[in-house]
């Protein structure tokens, strides 16, 4: 019977001999500056190092729960809480159920345990466990060319048709607008920017300590994907920031608006964030813009900015394990703030 505790710093290549196992030696080497970067260098790390579960049997490590801890600002508090992400299990130990005694170690030992862009298995495990059921982080689209809404399992023929019947339409929607404050590209985020946290936290019931540590190593430091980064002024005063990348998919090329930040009663502010990456994505030739946003203020802006409301892909899960909550604390989700940009999904 394998024993579950916390990692280790001796542990590290054993883990690394098992990714090879499982996921292949390309895959192990392509995954080393990753690791290195999302599990040690994460600032919210506690004092005896990153935050993964392993699961042992005597000397050997058959399986891992790597997380990413966070400081979470929920119900006007402020507590530690994790993403779960990487789960690996030996393959002579799959479809034993160590997988979900990993997730169980995971949320007994946290005060709040989240998931995000959840697998259909992890979704089942879930709901197995009675966690709350949250639902997906609603997505918007803003189409800018006649190729914005191809879809990949459709035929060519069809794909073009619905391009030539919507373009007006397209033409309209995609106009450019003037921006309405001053946006200025930024290479570092310095403590102004935990000083805007700080302000506007009480504006949510959930959302992730958007700190200047947590966005440097969140959107600076990657090894493996470039983001852009924009601060919002007026004046002197910081009054928020948004974070974006361009990236190819299947039928065209898309703007992807990872994350951002500003008062969600700051309409002009939100529509100054949309019209520049709408610039930007002009810039960059693409064809539809995407933001994923569970804050009810945030979605009637962007949805008056172009955008359109799709299915979303994004599970999103929630198991707040310390202090008291309302009854209907995770039915009504209308004021907290989830983007693409937490966890681990943009990556």
């Amino acid at each position: 019977m394998a024993s579950i505790d916390a990692y280790r710093p001796d542990d590290a290549r054993a883990i690394v001999a098992m990714y090879r196992r499982v996921f292949g030696s390309d895959s192990a080497e392509a995954n080393r500056l990753r690791w290195e970067w999302q599990y040690e260098h994460n600032p919210n790390n506690p004092a005896a190092g990153p935050l993964i579960w392993v699961a042992r049997e005597g000397s050997t490590i058959v399986g891992q729960y790597a997380t990413m801890p966070v400081r979470l600002h929920v119900a006007g508090t402020e507590i530690d809480a994790s993403w779960g992400m990487d789960v690996m299990i030996a393959p002579e130990r799959q479809r034993q159920g160590l997988g979900e005694a990993l997730f169980r170690w995971w949320d007994q030992h946290g005060d709040a345990s989240l998931g995000l862009g959840l697998s259909d298995s992890s979704y089942r495990l879930f709901q197995k466990l009675r966690w709350p059921n949250v639902g997906p982080v609603p997505c918007l689209v803003k189409p800018l060319t006649r190729r914005a809404l191809r879809r990949p399992n459709w035929p060519m023929p069809l794909n073009r048709l619905v391009s030539a019947l919507t373009l007006p339409f397209v033409q309209i929607i995609a106009r450019s607008k003037p921006l309405r404050a001053e946006i200025v590209p930024i290479r570092r985020f310095g403590e102004e920017f935990t000083l805007l946290w700080k302000r506007l936290a009480p504006k949510f019931e959930f959302a992730v300590k958007r700190d200047a540590a947590y966005l440097n190593w969140k959107f600076v430091d990657p090894p493996h994907v470039r983001y852009s980064a924009v601060a919002l002024r007026r004046g002197n005063d910081l009054h928020g920031y948004a974070i974006y990348r361009h990236t190819q998919e299947p039928r065209g090329r898309v703007t992807l608006l990872v994350d951002f930040l500003v008062d969600p009663d700051d309409d002009l502010g939100v529509k100054t964030i949309l019209r520049w990456i709408d610039n930007e994505a002009r810039a960059a030739d693409s064809d539809k813009i995407r933001v994923f946003a569970m804050h009810e203020g945030f979605r009637r802006i962007i949805r008056r900015s172009g955008y359109f409301q799709v299915k979303s892909t994004m599970e999103f899960t929630a198991k707040i394990n310390a202090g008291e909550l309302p009854p209907d604390f995770y039915r009504n989700t209308g004021t907290w703030h989830v983007t693409l940009g937490d966890s681990d999904q943009d990556r």
